[in-house]
């Protein structure tokens, strides 16, 4: 059976890792990831269209000086955009979001498997958690990474502008991201965390293995030999 400390701490482990679980769950379902300001003009009107999108659902609605607004609109990412290098590298995006998801599921488990047993030399221990946290951090850092070269050297807003109002002429656009865009830094932050308190832990292990062998290295020699 763990030591009464060993439960505490992978214990708080756990408790990290199933927030960043928790937190992905989150970032997934929430549509504020980028806010996308795009001025435009055509032959009867000029303004700006502001389209907010996330990983799966977005809207957009017509801000415009001049002409008749159309009503806003609600679209579906992956559904408005054509087979393009946009939609390849939101799809992409998508793909590391689940994957950290999945890594944070797995190192809820192997967190909490720790807390009540003792599989120490093998990848079921402190080895499986630096694993999954690693690639879950690497995975989140990865999909902001590419969200963000989507957004701004692709050009996704302005292809979704492009296929909402076909008329449009795209005159410049400014972007500004979102809550859900901004969590994902926890996320990273909870991995990082929890990898340091299963640090903690093992140096506390290795010094107390170190401290039992003190006795024996510094005992007199006549003892020793009897």
């Amino acid at each position: 059976m763990p030591t009464r400390k060993k439960t505490l701490m992978f214990l708080s482990s756990f408790l990290t890792s199933f927030g960043s679980f928790v937190v992905t769950c989150s970032i997934l379902g929430l549509p504020a990831w980028v806010r996308s300001e795009i001025t435009i003009s055509d032959n009867i009107s000029n303004g700006s269209v502001i389209i907010s999108y996330g990983l799966f659902r977005g809207t957009s609605n017509q801000d415009l000086n001049d002409g008749l607004a159309e009503l806003p609109k609600d679209f579906e990412v992956l559904g408005t955009l054509s087979n393009s290098s946009q939609k390849t590298l939101h799809s992409v995006v998508i793909l590391f979001v689940v994957l950290s998801l999945l890594t944070s599921l797995l190192s809820s488990g192997f967190t909490l498997y720790n807390s009540i047993s003792n599989p120490y030399q093998t990848f079921l221990g402190p080895t499986g958690v630096y694993t999954w946290n690693g690639l879950g951090a690497s995975c989140v850092l990865l999909a902001m990474i590419l969200f963000v070269a989507n957004t701004q050297s692709n050009h996704i807003s302005e292809k979704l502008l492009q296929v909402l109002y076909p008329v449009a002429t795209d005159k410049g656009a400014t972007h500004s991201y979102g809550t859900a865009f901004w969590l994902m830094l926890l996320v990273i932050l909870l991995n990082v965390v929890t990898v340091v308190i299963t640090i903690f832990y093992q140096k506390a292990r290795y010094r107390k293995k170190q401290e039992q062998r003190k006795p024996m290295e510094y005992a007199p020699r006549d003892g020793i030999l009897f």
